[in-house]
């Protein structure tokens, strides 16, 4: 009798682990990808130095941005994903069909060369950090990342590169990582984070507008609508839900705790690398960071070797995902574009033009390195090129999100669309801003 007992309880036990696992893999964040991998890719090497030097120079008063650009980026990028899975085309296809042929093309080719700049400062960054761990010349290890990446995205099929991406998506929490060497007054953080201190000069419009325009990147909207599409593609039987409302609610659910989680990742780790370079760096008085490597390199002596090391490893794991993004990004623009074959999962062979675009992308910036031009002036012109093409791209996205000819009956909500037109509004502001700064 007891054994009978036994056996039942057991059977029973297992079946309740059973029930937990399948509900486990059926929730949404159980199949995350574009939006955390979306996420990360913002805190890219030269957003790590845009954060770095609001924190070093303004301490805890510019952390009150990331809670703000939170929503905007989330709705904004959430708004992408559902174009993508909606229709199954990128942006730049749903542009295309839209809207006159020079809105098409004047995004795309800004898009390639804010892109092609900005993979110029990143892989310089991380050639400085690789250089700052190892002890390797900079150049060369400059020169191993951008074949390294490339090699990846053009010889790896999707559904195994993706994989590797989100592995690489662990880096973040060196960020996090770093709290735990400092001592930190919470409650100090707390107040400034809801009541700063802020500064009416030139000097902290300028790091805000960089805060903002960082956080918010044209690339990354391309990106996610076309990874939503890649993820279409590999499943089987999928379709746009344009043609097949079946797994609708499914898929969009899936789509608003993908994007919002992800963001949400990316937003604390930004959080995260202001506050440890407001507790070290502008408390030790170093209030001037040109480069991510810079900020590593800075903590060594305030907050320890440990400390400046995981700073440099996150930059360097990040830097993996941001610049197969930008470059992956303007390649689908393009070949979407100029209807070429295009897709992380197809052979270089299939899809050359689309390939070509993520070649030419990295080795032009490689080819930046050994030019006059500066890399941190690369990431300047990029911000310019980003803050300008933002607003009127952003609001594109929205009217494209809001057509029933588009979208049927998957157009935008009022809210999201409430918070989206905020964003266009605040983007516009801030463009204006870097100017007269």
């Amino acid at each position: 009798m007891t054994q009978e007992l036994t056996t039942v309880q057991q059977t029973s036990w297992r079946s309740r682990i059973s029930g937990r696992l399948a509900r486990l893999r059926e929730h949404p964040l159980a199949s995350v990808g574009p939006g955390l991998i979306t996420g990360v890719a913002d805190d890219d090497p030269s957003g790590i130095a845009t954060y770095s030097q609001a924190g070093a120079q303004f301490g805890l008063n510019m952390l009150w941005t990331m809670p703000v650009s939170f929503p905007m980026m989330a709705v904004v990028q959430a708004t992408c994903a559902r174009i993508g899975r909606v229709t199954g085309r990128g942006l730049a296809a749903n542009i295309k069909e839209t809207f006159p042929p020079f809105v098409l093309y004047a995004v795309v080719f800004s898009l390639m060369i804010a892109n092609i700049l900005n993979i110029a400062a990143d892989v310089a960054a991380m050639g400085e950090v690789a250089e700052l761990v190892t002890g390797f010349n900079r150049h060369l290890m400059t020169m191993f990342f951008v074949f390294g990446t490339l090699a990846l995205q053009v010889f790896i099929p999707y559904h195994r590169y993706v994989a590797f991406l989100k592995w690489l998506t662990v880096s973040l929490l060196a960020y996090a990582a770093v709290l735990f060497t400092v001592h930190i007054d919470w409650q100090e953080v707390a107040l400034r984070t809801i009541w700063p201190t802020i500064t009416p000069t030139p000097a902290y419009a300028a790091v805000v507008v960089g805060v903002f325009g960082t956080t918010i990147s044209p690339y990354l909207f391309f990106w996610q609508a076309s990874e939503e599409v890649e993820d279409m593609n590999a499943q089987p039987n999928a379709t746009a839900l344009s043609k097949d409302n079946t797994s609708a609610p499914k898929e969009l659910r899936r789509i608003g705790w993908d994007t919002w989680s992800g963001m949400l990742y990316s937003n604390l780790t930004a959080f995260f690398i202001i506050l440890a370079t407001a507790v070290t760096l502008n408390v030790a008085g170093i209030t001037q960071i040109d480069t991510a490597a810079q900020a590593a390199s800075a903590l060594r002596p305030l907050a320890g070797p440990f400390a400046a090391l995981i700073f440099a490893l996150g930059i360097l794991g990040v830097g993996l995902i941001g610049v197969p993004v930008l470059a992956g990004s303007a390649g689908y623009a393009l070949a979407e574009a100029m209807g070429w074959k295009f897709g992380l999962e197809r052979t270089p062979n299939d899809a050359r033009g689309f390939y070509g675009v993520i070649a030419i992308s990295v080795l032009l910036a490689l080819v930046i390195q050994y030019s006059p031009i500066n890399p941190m002036s690369a990431l300047f012109w990029s911000a310019v090129i980003n803050g300008l093409l933002a607003v009127p791209l952003i609001a594109v996205i929205l009217l494209l999100a809001a057509n029933p000819k588009v979208m049927g009956p998957y157009t935008i909500g009022i809210l999201a669309a409430c918070i989206g037109w905020a964003t266009v509004a605040l983007m516009a502001v801030a463009a204006v801003m870097m100017f007269v700064s």
